[in-house]
């Protein structure tokens, strides 16, 4: 049998071990020994989430797997993703908070300067969504047109409020580039339409009047009942620079709170909301 030392040393071994290599690990690993277990019941069944966590930024993932927690939704939709970023989140979620996801990746990058890993082998880039139901039917689409930066969509169905519902999560292109925001919402748009219940989460890099978003209007609504496609519409700012950018867009779904939170981890606010799927 081990003496007590020594079964501590391989702990903090194994432990240490679940830091992958990559842009955040120095800080995750110093994080990692000294953050306390704190259990979470259980995810609240009927709230999702959209969080783009920013992308290169000095934030730990332990970190943004508290930040998660806090708040413990069914499903995330997670924006400037890396593959190695998502699943030192998804551990932590599951080792210091007793969250259990399954994760479903939708990167259209491949980015040593992003995501870190070796220059033959570089970390996947774009988005990911963690559902602590089992996703199915998983699609992962590159628009025609990134822009500046290559973008996509991603879409899965899973279980929200205890049904199946179909659920997108996107990153349109950068500021001031108005007309390739245009063509890729057409291209979601399309998407979404061929649905009757769907929930679009994402980054659309656009206020809520920019006619680039006229199409995803027409088919949905945001979970802010306030926030409408014109200049009077109440939308609260997702951003750090006081801007809409942050959507949890419902189609043939009704919302019954919302809230975005500021984080000192992310330039762009965690947007949740809990819906009715009755």
């Amino acid at each position: 049998m081990l003496g007590r030392g020594t079964q501590l040393l391989a702990g903090a071994l194994t432990l240490a071990c679940m830091v992958l290599v990559g842009p955040s690990a120095p800080s995750d690993a110093l994080f990692a020994r000294s953050l306390p277990v704190h259990a979470v019941k259980d995810v609240v069944p009927n709230r999702v989430m959209t969080w783009n966590i920013c992308n290169p930024c000095e934030a730990s993932n332990v970190h943004r797997a508290a930040e998660i927690a806090r708040y413990a939704p069914q499903v995330i939709g997670l924006q400037e993703a890396c593959v190695r970023d998502v699943e030192g989140i998804r551990d932590y979620l599951e080792n210091l908070h007793g969250l259990v996801y399954h994760v479903e990746y939708g990167s259209v990058l491949r980015s040593w300067g992003r995501c870190g890993g070796v220059p033959w082998n570089p970390g996947g880039f774009g988005q990911a969504i963690l559902s602590a139901a089992p996703m199915t039917d998983r699609v992962n689409v590159e628009y025609p047109d990134g822009g500046s930066e290559d973008r996509g969509y991603m879409a899965v169905t899973t279980t929200v409020d205890g049904r199946p519902v179909r659920v997108f999560n996107t990153h349109l292109a950068q500021r001031r580039q108005e007309a390739v925001r245009a063509e890729q919402a057409r291209v979601l748009a399309a998407a979404v339409a061929r649905h009757e219940r769907a929930i679009v989460l994402g980054d659309f890099n656009a206020v809520s009047d920019a006619p680039e978003l006229t199409r995803m209007w027409a088919l949905a609504a945001d979970t802010d009942p306030q926030c409408e496609p014109s200049s009077t519409g109440m939308c609260e700012p997702t951003t750090d620079w006081n801007s809409k950018f942050d959507y949890v867009f419902l189609r043939g779904i009704a919302p019954l709170r919302h809230r975005v939170q500021p984080t000192e981890y992310s330039d762009h606010h965690m947007l949740y909301t809990d819906l009715d799927l009755v």
